[in-house]
């Protein structure tokens, strides 16, 4: 029964790995961010990624503002929080449809998940 549950289990890690797609063109993430806010409801995030390279919006109750470039097939960004800088990092995208996520790093370090919440004009 435990095999049997793992090879389920494993499975089902494959097909969601599998269902990810990495961007690595700019017009293929501009296109997955345009008309959106990118939310993690939990931690109170909610940003706005403008095809102009800007980028704003709340973490923590506290102001978020920011440029973003293409690199290399990368989203690298320099942010400020609250006052804080953050330092600047180019990270690997990918989605599965209804959410964004980011791997610091450039794919190697962290990652974060943001659904995809439709902008209200």
């Amino acid at each position: 029964m435990k095999e049997m549950l793992t090879t389920i289990f494993l499975s089902l890690l494959a097909t969601s790995a599998m269902a990810l797609e990495t961007l690595t063109q700019r017009p293929e993430f501009v296109n997955a961010v345009a008309g959106h806010i990118l939310e993690i409801p939990l931690l109170r995030i909610q940003l706005k990624v403008s095809d102009t390279g800007e980028i704003a919006g709340k973490g923590f109750g506290r102001d978020v503002t920011g440029t973003w470039e293409w690199t290399d097939g990368f989203f690298c960004r320099s942010m400020t929080w609250g006052g804080r800088e953050l330092e600047y990092n180019c990270q690997q995208v990918a989605t599965d449809g209804s959410s964004l996520i980011f791997i610091s790093d450039k794919g190697t370090g962290r990652s974060a998940k943001f659904s995809l919440r439709p902008a209200t004009p």
